[in-house]
């Protein structure tokens, strides 16, 4: 089948070469020029206008474009586009972390015009090309049977890894909820090598419990192997900030917790975290130390100098997933830009608005 690849990041743009290599017939198309020109240069077909990917994906109702870029406004805009370029029987994918409420409603919208929407959550990382996709798909049976295929070829194998969830929305909710599961998985070996790393007396080797769980203990993993892998190589992460993003999921997965009445105390905390970790200087801990100050008389810190933080661009389609290990990120720093992601796109953090009280 023909498909159209919006949105050539470090998911999309492998996604691309991983079709192409699978004998899919596929055209990308980015708003940077860049980002194009190093698909084609890994043998990828690119498109350098909206005009030029719709005339290579053939008849009218027998297209599909796939949407590969930020949630929230830049993926609205992109399916607006589309809407009125496509006709009935045609299908839009979307492929990136989009709330599935939003998912629901553009399903609808698209359904008057007989446009299917599917919607794949997609896990995978910089390793999807090497390894394979996970994807959890949500749309028409007729749609999605439409789009096997590529599906297939994306798929760690071609009956793994991926599958039909259920009517528009269902697959970025269990998306959501996968990257939720993913935050509190990741917060809880964190806190676990934190901890054994201040056991002083014991002068543990943490690449050495990382390397030794990986094998029959009950919490091996995916993460825990990358783990493992880092810890080789770089075990005090010196050049690292702390700051870590969240893209929106875990907030919504808390969100539809409350609305449920189902508990996900260990998804919450660990989402909490994430935010702290985004506060330049906490102001409850500021409060707190002059609160002890001022009825204990306790000694306390000023703050000297503000922390400073650079940005490493995201890796870039076709490189080797190892470009993104710890011990490679102060090289990465020096390398030049792709595209024109801002910072907020690169580290995942526009696909969602802060949550107000009073929504």
């Amino acid at each position: 089948m023909k498909i159209g690849m919006i949105g050539l990041g470090k998911m999309g743009g492998n996604m691309v070469l991983r079709l192409t290599r699978g004998g899919q017939e596929v055209v990308g198309y980015d708003r940077s020029e860049d980002s194009v020109a190093l698909i084609e240069s890994q043998g990828a077909r690119g498109a350098r206008s909206m005009d030029e990917l719709m005339a290579a994906l053939g008849d009218a109702g027998q297209r599909a474009v796939w949407v590969m870029v930020p949630a929230g406004k830049i993926t609205q805009s992109v399916i607006d586009d589309l809407a009125g370029r496509l006709s009935a029987g045609d299908i839009i994918i979307d492929g990136g972390n989009s709330n599935f409420k939003d998912t629901m409603r553009r399903a609808e919208e698209l359904h008057r015009r007989g446009i299917h929407l599917v919607d794949v959550g997609t896990s995978g990382g910089v390793w999807g090309l090497q390894e394979g996709y996970a994807m959890m798909v949500g749309g028409d049976e007729a749609a999605v049977e439409r789009l096997r295929p590529a599906l297939e070829v994306l798929a760690p194998a071609r009956d793994q890894g991926w599958g039909r969830m259920g009517p528009a929305g269902s697959g970025h909710y269990v998306k959501m909820v996968h990257n939720g599961i993913e935050y509190g998985m990741m917060q809880s070996y964190a806190e676990g090598f934190e901890l054994m790393r201040h056991k002083e007396e014991f002068d543990l080797d943490m690449a050495q419990v990382a390397e030794l769980w990986r094998h029959g203990s009950v919490i091996r993993s995916w993460l825990l192997d990358l783990t493992a892998e880092a810890l080789k190589n770089s075990t005090d992460f010196n050049q690292l900030s702390d700051y870590v993003a969240d893209s929106g999921e875990g907030r919504w997965t808390i969100i539809d917790s409350i609305e449920q009445g189902v508990p996900t105390p260990v998804i919450t905390l660990a989402t909490q975290m994430r935010f702290r970790s985004q506060q330049e200087v906490s102001y409850a801990g500021q409060m707190l130390s002059a609160m002890r100050r001022a009825f204990g008389g306790h000694a306390v810190k000023t703050l000297e100098t503000p922390k400073r933080e650079g940005l490493v661009p995201e890796v870039q389609p076709g490189e080797h997933p190892k470009t993104a290990a710890p011990e490679n990120i102060s090289a990465a720093a020096r390398q030049p830009q792709h595209g024109d992601g801002s910072a907020a796109e690169q580290l995942g953090e526009t696909g969602h608005d802060r949550v107000k009280g009073t929504e």
